[in-house]
């Protein structure tokens, strides 16, 4: 297929540096979410309790609160390929103890949090770089298509990974099967640690020469967020989904058994068909190839996945209830692809890892506490009622921000 039949896809895998860089990167990223998979199970596994599976998300998710702005000026300073590479053989070696540990059956609930507490960290510091990178493999015309891609490989492990993990947590059993899930895990990134080497950055694209204070770096970029006219209302947007909607992800282990009666191959459905519906919103956008018009797309997504997931919270019947998490998964790919696409393309590039940081940050530490709060209340109302409410709010939000659409396009969005 010729790059110009295929549109913005055909032309990202016309480029070597991006064909390999996406080639290790979707690799391991089926090992993260056989991983991801596992460690949900066996939470639930260890305790049945919505507040531990909560608080397994914070753990994951956490540091980014504390390092993603440090990492992010870090990323902006040093090499990223070397974040990159170091922060894989860290989470090459957490999976692989805790593979480990889970295998010979002495995990408790206290190491599985300590553990994933060291995969957060070493996901937070590695973010920001592996975020910016995208412009530094592709032309600026094709950054776009290859974020949408990049969504591809991520959406297609959402699917790939649980339905490996899935006949694992099915046949050995919730804990066995989590840890064979983790050592599958250590392997793809050993992949990816292979292939990093081999990629080779355009010198214009370096770290800048011009160094001042760590802080006086991280404040700029914030300072830069709350000034821009596109970037800081597509951060508030994000942020509202990433609160209010996307931490049922972390409670689907609880739907799945509670409200569903489906145990762990329930849950590995659930999240599968949301992977699936994710990877086809990132091959509509990767084929669309373009940013005019993506901030109404954007916004659109946003509220598309809030109504699923509400109408996802109130679905006794467990069909429709795969029906709805596919199309919140579309949703909320475009949403979140979308707006990356145009931050990255509306930001400088010596400015770029401390803007991703609290894009990154956003989405990963925004499901965390939000995970952590609807699974206190959880244990207390029921699953549906926090998931419900939450994506109420950000309808609400959604409404607000959508005012802000006008000044969002002019400042992101190229002139026709």
């Amino acid at each position: 297929m010729a790059p110009r039949a295929a549109g913005g896809i055909g032309r990202v895998f016309a480029n070597r540096n991006y064909r390999l860089y996406f080639t290790g990167n979707a690799v391991s990223l089926v090992g993260t979410w056989m991983q991801r998979t596992g460690v949900g199970a066996l939470a639930w596994e260890l305790t049945e309790s919505a507040f531990f599976l909560g608080l397994i998300a914070t753990a994951e998710f956490l540091p980014s609160i504390l390092l993603g702005p440090f990492a992010g000026a870090v990323a902006d300073r040093l090499n990223r390929l070397g974040i990159i590479a170091a922060m894989q053989g860290l989470l090459c070696l957490q999976a692989f103890t805790l593979g480990l540990l889970t295998v010979g059956g002495l995990t408790t609930p206290e190491s599985l949090f300590l553990l994933t507490l060291l995969l957060g960290t070493a996901t937070a510091i590695a973010q920001p770089a592996r975020l910016s990178l995208v412009p530094s493999l592709v032309g600026r015309d094709d950054i776009p298509s290859a974020v949408a891609v990049n969504s591809i490989g991520w959406n297609s492990a959402r699917f790939i990974g649980p339905t490996l993990a899935g006949p694992l947590l099915l046949h050995l059993g919730p804990v066995s099967g989590a840890g064979w899930a983790f050592l599958c895990n250590t392997a793809t990134f050993t992949v990816f640690l292979i292939v990093l080497p081999m990629l080779r950055l355009s010198p214009r694209l370096q770290m800048r020469r011009e160094r001042r204070s760590l802080f006086a770096e991280i404040g700029d970029g914030f300072r830069y967020i709350g000034r821009h006219a596109g970037v800081g209302p597509l951060i508030l947007l994000l942020l509202a989904g990433a609160l209010l909607v996307r931490p049922y992800v972390e409670l689907l282990p609880a739907f799945a058994d509670v409200v569903f009666e489906r145990g762990a191959e329930g849950f590995s459905m659930l999240i599968a068909v949301n992977g699936l519906g994710a990877l086809a919103g990132g091959l509509w956008l990767a084929w669309r190839g373009n940013r005019q018009g993506l901030a109404p797309i954007v916004f659109a997504g946003s509220a598309v996945h809030a109504a699923m997931v509400a109408l996802f919270s109130v679905l006794g019947h467990f069909e429709f209830a795969l029906a709805a998490l596919a199309v919140a998964g579309f949703a909320m790919l475009v949403m979140g692809v979308g707006a990356q696409s145009l931050i990255q393309m509306g930001t400088p590039s010596d400015m770029l890892g401390r803007v991703l940081s609290v894009y990154g940050l956003t989405f990963r530490a925004g499901p965390a506490l939000g995970a952590l709060a609807m699974g206190a209340l959880a244990d207390r109302v029921g699953l549906s009622w926090p998931v419900l409410g939450g994506a109420c709010l950000c309808l609400a939000a959604i409404v607000l921000l959508a005012r802000r659409l006008r000044t969002v396009r002019a400042a992101l969005e190229p002139e026709r």
